[in-house]
C-alpha cells in the first residue's frame, strides 16, 4: 500500500506540474501583448479651432501623444477668406507644389505605431501644410488614420495626396468628425487600432 500511495502521490505532482506548465504560457502571452500595445500618436492641423477639438477626442480614445502642426507664418482671417480667390488658403490648394513651411517636428516619430492624422478640409483635399509634415517625418511602417472636419465636402477626396506625401505608410481613409459626438470617436477609433 505505501508503494501504491507513493505512486499516486507521484502522479498528482505530475498533473499539478502540468497544469501549472500550462498557466504560464496564458501569463506570458499576456504580458507579451501588453509589450506589444501599439503606440499611438495623434497629429492634427487646426487653422480655426474645430479640428482641434476633434483631434481631443480622438486622443481621449485612443490614448498616445497629441502633437499639433504649426505654420511657421499663421493663418490670419483674411489668408482663410474663402470668398477671396487671392486669399493664401486658397492660393496653396491651387499650386500642388505648396509646402507652407512649419514650426518643429515630432521627436522620435519612430517609436508610434499608429498616427492618427487630423486636418480641416479645403476645397475637398487636405490642406498642404499636411505634406509638409509627412514629407518632413520618416513614415515607413507606421499606419497613418485620417480623419477631417469639413463644412460639407468629405474626406475621401484628401486621401490620394496623403498616401502620396507619406511615403512607406500605410494610410487609412478615415472619417468625417465635425460635431461627432466622443462616444462615437471612442467607437470608431477602437476599430482603427
Amino acid at each position: 500500500m505505501t508503494n501504491n500511495k507513493r505512486i499516486l502521490g507521484i502522479h498528482w505532482l505530475l498533473v499539478l506540474s502540468l497544469i501549472a506548465g500550462l498557466a504560464l504560457p496564458t501569463a506570458n502571452t499576456d504580458a507579451a501583448a501588453k509589450s506589444k500595445k501599439k503606440k499611438v500618436l495623434v497629429v492634427y492641423f487646426s487653422a480655426t479651432g474645430t479640428t482641434k477639438s476633434a483631434a481631443k477626442k480622438v486622443k481621449k480614445a485612443a490614448g498616445g501623444k497629441l502633437y499639433q502642426i504649426k505654420p511657421a507664418k499663421p493663418y490670419t482671417d483674411a489668408d482663410l477668406d474663402y470668398t477671396n480667390n487671392n486669399c493664401r488658403a486658397n492660393r496653396e490648394q491651387r499650386d500642388e507644389a505648396a509646402r507652407p513651411q512649419i514650426k518643429g517636428k515630432v521627436k522620435n516619430i519612430r517609436k508610434y505605431d499608429v498616427i492618427f492624422l487630423g486636418f480641416p478640409i479645403w476645397h475637398s483635399r487636405e490642406p498642404k501644410i499636411i505634406r509638409t509634415f509627412l514629407e518632413s517625418h520618416n513614415l515607413k511602417g507606421k499606419k497613418i488614420v485620417t480623419f477631417g472636419t469639413s463644412g460639407g465636402s468629405g474626406i475621401s477626396g484628401s486621401v490620394k495626396g496623403v498616401k502620396a506625401a507619406a511615403k512607406g505608410a500605410r494610410v487609412v481613409s478615415g472619417r468625417d468628425l465635425t460635431d461627432v459626438s466622443y462616444k462615437s470617436v471612442k467607437k470608431w477609433v477602437k476599430k482603427q487600432r
